[in-house]
């Protein structure tokens, strides 16, 4: 028999009865019956539950057994009496009668219990992840995401793509966001970069010839942490082929995500239709660029309606330029008690409030209520209701002002009334590709016209776009959202010199400091580079959406937390002497 086990806590059933057996495992827990002790132990496949009595030559011992210990027992299969069969668990129709005991590894007092569903501070999971990550959901999510992993590199494998790894020490590169940089033992007073991305390496393999890369690959990013964010590093699905369009890119991720989503959505509806919409009408319609598509709301412009009209507040603001009334649909939410709950959401975001307009059944006909019904009067106010397709028993809000000052607030607005109404449907994972971003955008107050998107994408029509406003100029830049995440970020590349160059002009970056930042792909694009684009996936984001959770760290084997600390491994830590010396460096203390 092997030393430590002859099964698994997963394995045995009715036909292992009188069989001898050895389990090793950790005692999730103990049960004691009046002299009869009961054992439920646990190991990564599954709960065992093993007992003894007095007779059993080591009942003085298992008497000592207390959570969480690691213990190797031996003993014989019992069939249980009809009545105590669990079928809760694949061995719920045995149980094993302990005739040898070995304690693996005793347990002092636990800071946090694996058995059960208590709640513990984030701080304390995290301080001791290690126990965390014995509990039964954290056991399923690390396992979903080994399995989505390796269903990825499947599916890519099966599409011809090849897996190769790009450099983790590398060159600091301006990608939109901060760098965690690397001392130079070698060079001093020099830095490597962790790279945020294998953006510009992928490219490189596009121009050596590689056809289909792919790779699942490290990313490593000093960003501010978020719920669905990693303060540190995170992993995605990164891919880049040679000789594509848009929509090459499309055809071929569309069928990777789905069939994931769909082997490990647990029988949710995924969405065979991926409608592409455009960055401009993905603001106007869910008032952000990752829109949950369950939610069926599409907000509307209705700026005519207010024009010179009895509201003073919105006929006022629309005589400036550049601002517009955008009304929110809300069907079934046609209350005074509801829209005053919307109002007071609005002023919890920081505005004065929402306008409303609920529409009610007065016996004789259909009536406008609210204060903006009796400012505009019901000519504008059945307009609104036509324009909108609303009816007895609905509402709309409204909001004001710049779109890009009160989109953010309206996507908000949007998604709590979808929840509060129960107009999101929930059992179903709804994905759209957001196209046509703008490639600039300009400084109100200073008009410098700069980067709004990657850099790095081609401009749709090429160098004949650059020549007129930079402000109507976009860029062949996808994202995928899926139920309010952003899943997929990727673009066709601008392969061509002279038009990155160009593009990086428009932006106030000339020609030497682009050869400075990006010198390796740029030069390199001069020796025949191909038409290439690609994506990438993020892969935290993907299990958190199929583990239905909201907080990416309980995806994460060991993340950090909110200050970017790992409490577990004490990082980051101070540097010795030694170390600074040697690499040449002088930590200033800060006031």
């Amino acid at each position: 028999m092997h030393v430590y086990r002859s099964h698994t806590c997963n394995e045995l059933t009715a036909a292992n009865v009188g069989d001898t057996v050895r389990l090793s495992g950790w005692v999730h827990r103990v049960r004691d019956h009046g002299g009869l002790l009961f054992i439920d132990l646990r190991d990564h496949y599954g709960v065992t539950q093993v007992m003894a009595d007095p007779d059993s030559p080591v009942f003085a011992e298992i008497e000592k057994v207390r959570s969480e210990w690691c213990i190797r027992i031996d003993g014989n299969v019992k069939a249980r009496d009809e009545s105590l069969i669990n079928p809760k668990i694949a061995t719920g129709e045995i149980e094993v009668f302990i005739r040898d005991i070995e304690v693996l590894g005793d347990a002092a007092e636990l800071p946090l219990m694996v058995f059960g569903d208590q709640e513990y501070p984030e701080e304390t999971r995290l301080r001791y992840r290690y126990l965390d990550l014995r509990r039964e959901a954290m056991q399923a999510n690390m396992t979903l995401r080994s399995d989505v992993v390796a269903s990825m590199r499947r599916r890519m494998w099966d599409k011809g793509f090849r897996e190769y790894q790009t450099p983790i020490i590398t060159a600091s590169s301006p990608e939109g966001a901060r760098d965690f940089l690397v001392p130079s033992r070698l060079h001093p007073g020099k830095f490597y970069a962790l790279p945020q991305a294998p953006q510009q390496f992928k490219q490189l393999i596009m121009v050596s010839g590689f056809d289909k890369y792919f790779q699942i690959a490290p990313c490593f990013r000093d960003e501010d942490p978020r719920a669905d964010r990693s303060p540190t590093d995170f992993y995605q699905l990164d891919l880049e082929m040679s000789f594509v369009e848009q929509q090459d890119v499309f055809d071929t991720i569309q069928p990777v995500l789905q069939g994931v989503f769909e082997e490990f959505g647990e029988g949710k509806k995924v969405d065979q239709d991926w409608p592409q919409i455009s960055y401009r009408d993905a603001a106007l319609w869910y008032g952000t660029d990752k829109p949950d598509l369950r939610n069926p709301i599409k907000m509307q412009d209705c700026s005519d309606h207010f024009r010179g009209s009895g509201f003073a507040i919105f006929a006022k603001l629309l005589e400036q330029d550049g601002t517009e009334i955008r009304a929110i649909p809300a069907p079934t939410g046609g209350s005074r008690k509801f829209c005053d709950r919307m109002n007071k959401f609005a002023q919890a975001e920081g505005l004065p409030g929402m306008g409303y307009i609920f529409w009610r059944d007065q016996g004789e006909g259909m009536e406008a209520a609210g204060p903006l019904a009796k400012n505009i009067g019901p000519e504008r106010t059945e307009a609104i209701r036509q324009q909108l397709g609303l009816g007895v028993g609905d509402a709309a809000f409204f909001l004001g002002g710049k779109p890009k000052a009160f989109e953010k607030v309206a996507g908000k607005a949007r998604d709590v009334i979808g929840a509060e109404l129960n107009l999101t449907d929930t059992d179903r994972f709804a994905f759209a590709w957001i196209v046509d971003f703008p490639i600039y955008e300009q400084d109100e107050e200073s008009g410098k016209i700069d980067f709004e998107h990657n850099p790095f994408s081609m401009p749709q029509g090429g160098m004949a776009a650059l020549e007129g406003d930079p402000l109507k100029v976009l860029g062949y830049q996808y994202d995928l959202s899926c139920n309010g995440y952003e899943l997929v970020s990727g673009a066709i590349r601008n392969h061509k010199p002279e038009i990155m160059f160009k593009a990086f002009e428009i932006a106030g970056y000339g020609k030497d400091e682009v050869e400075k930042r990006f010198g390796g792909m740029v030069n390199a694009f001069q020796y025949g580079a191909p038409p290439h684009g690609g994506c990438a996936a993020g892969i935290d984001r993907i299990v958190m959406l199929l583990a239905d959770t909201a907080n990416i760290r309980e995806v994460i084997m060991f993340p950090m937390n909110q200050r970017a600390e790992d409490l577990m491994m004490s990082a980051p830590s101070e540097p010795t002497s030694d170390q600074l010396m040697e690499l040449g460096l002088r930590v200033i203390p800060q006031e």
